[in-house]
């Protein structure tokens, strides 16, 4: 008994993942990968605004003509989950002074150069809130990062720690190429453009005019270099579980229905009717005369599959295979189900019609002729309960 329950547990199994187009998984999470997979790199222009510490309010007058420059930008990143990521970005770039003023103090705006490298921590909202999909075309990304910028002009070259906060927004074009727009705001200190301080009151570091600020954006292309790219979703266990004990249920049903069948089978043909014939010289001759009882056999099919679940059940079928090739005047009629509830009435016609000749061809490798078997198709059904037992085809003498 527990060998018989076993090879039913391995068939269930069997039949399960044929049934399944896809293994039910937990919506928000996700398997853990090696540390060499999700990695990226970013390579795009820059194009900024300075808001400089000597200007008389926060930020100034918006005066894009004497504020802005462009430069380029680079990256390397991963991500450790769908949710966090790190990400090395370098930016360098001209830059302004804005209110300076020269040695006679006439007022002007000097450029120069720097570059501003930081080190960023990335929040994908997109995936904490929504889940991870592998099919999401857009992204939304906030991150804070903190660096180190250094001016190489006018003889300054002083290092200053950065702070920056930015958006980053990604489109995604293939697995491995995306487009990307970052906007961030960018502060360091107040002396960084080599313009001296403003002595006015309350100069202090909780005060947005202390700093150096960039208003910027960043645009360009992002590149998955990794072999590994995301994420492979955790199995829902416990639907698992749930699928296979109602599958190994169906399974053991359909097994002993198969046996009971071919029970049945062994019995008409072990008590077939005894008949005496005479011959012309008186002599009696006992002759067996052959009749067959309408019993169907039932062929069972896993969801959306014209494909025998079980062999076993073919026991019942090669019974009936040998009774119609004693009898040559009989026919095989081998009729196709599909459960009503799931697909459309187009889609179960078709599905019935190739499980009765999938059965059909079976019968063929047991010796019997094709113009012998009748094929027919009824589509979605829900005759027997549960409904998934109406995944079948039967086959009967006729």
């Amino acid at each position: 008994m527990k060998k018989l329950l076993l090879v039913v547990a391995v068939l269930a199994l069997a039949g399960n993942a044929v049934a399944q187009e896809t293994v039910p998984v937990k919506k928000h999470s996700v398997a853990t990968n090696s540390f060499w997979a999700n990695w990226f790199v970013q390579v795009g222009a820059n194009a900024h605004m300075a808001f400089s510490s000597q200007e008389a309010s926060d930020l100034g007058f918006f005066k894009p003509g004497e504020r802005g420059n462009i430069g380029f930008a680079v990256a390397v990143g991963k991500w450790f989950s769908p949710e966090i990521g790190l990400r090395t970005k370098v930016r360098a770039y001209r830059s302004r002074q804005v209110n300076g003023a020269d040695a006679t103090g006439w007022a002007y705006n000097p450029g120069f150069s720097y570059w501003n490298v930081s080190e960023d921590v990335l929040f994908n909202l997109s995936n904490i809130f929504c889940g991870y999909s592998e099919t999401r075309v857009w992204n939304f990304i906030p991150y804070v990062g903190l660096g180190v910028a250094r001016n190489m002009t006018k003889g300054g070259k002083n290092y200053d720690l950065s702070y920056t906060f930015g958006l980053l927004n990604t489109w995604k074009l293939s697995n491995r190429v995306s487009v990307f727009a970052d906007v961030y705001a960018f502060a360091i200190e107040g002396s960084f453009d080599n313009d001296r301080k403003q002595n006015w009151s309350g100069y202090m570091k909780d005060k947005m005019r202390y700093w150096d600020k960039q208003l910027g954006v960043d645009l360009g292309l992002t590149f998955n270099i990794s072999k590994t790219t995301g994420w492979s979703r955790v199995p829902d266990v416990d639907a698992i579980i749930a699928m296979n004990k109602e599958q190994l249920a169906n399974m053991q049903n359909a097994l002993t229905d198969a046996q009971n069948e071919n029970a049945r089978l062994r019995d008409l043909l072990a008590n077939q009717p005894k008949v005496t014939n005479t011959n012309a010289v008186g002599s009696t001759k006992v002759v067996t005369k052959k009749e067959f009882v309408a019993t169907p056999a039932s062929v069972f099919f896993a969801l959306n599959s014209s494909k025998v679940a079980s062999r076993k059940d073919l026991v019942s079928v090669k019974e009936i295979a040998e009774a119609a090739k004693a009898n040559s005047d009989a026919k095989v009629v081998v009729t196709g189900y599909a459960d009503s509830k799931t697909g459309s009435e187009a889609v179960n016609q078709r599905l019935s019609e190739a499980r009765a000749n999938a059965v059909a061809e079976e019968l063929v490798k047991m010796g019997v002729e094709r113009d012998r078997i009748e094929i027919q198709a009824n589509g979605g059904v829900d005759t027997l309960t549960p409904y998934t037992y109406n995944r079948r085809a039967t086959v009967v003498l006729k």
